[in-house]
């Protein structure tokens, strides 16, 4: 849990520089440890930010299989879902 955390800080720090490449590689790191919702809507905001949408919806439905009432996984998966365009039949299956 501890080196899952401290992963998780490293992934901050990089995306506090702006790194969000080496962010993704730290948060994925630490998911090997210990799935957790926040690590999860990190990592989804690095990928929205690496045009990765589909990456970023389905860490935001991770997020969501373990805090159903996450309000950053709702809006990033939003965010994620509306930049691939999805139709509203796709939606119905989330």
């Amino acid at each position: 849990m501890e080196r899952a955390r401290m992963l998780k800080e490293e992934g901050n720090e990089f995306v506090k520089k702006g790194n969000h490449k080496k962010a993704v590689e730290k948060y994925s790191e630490s998911l090997k440890l210990n799935k957790e919702c926040a690590t999860y809507t990190n990592r989804a905001l690095c990928y929205l930010t690496l045009k990765q949408y589909k990456e970023a919806a389905q860490d935001c439905t991770e997020a969501l299989k373990l805090d159903p009432k996450n309000v950053k996984a709702l809006y990033r998966r939003a965010q994620a879902l509306k930049a691939l365009k999805v139709s509203q039949e796709f939606l119905k299956g989330f």
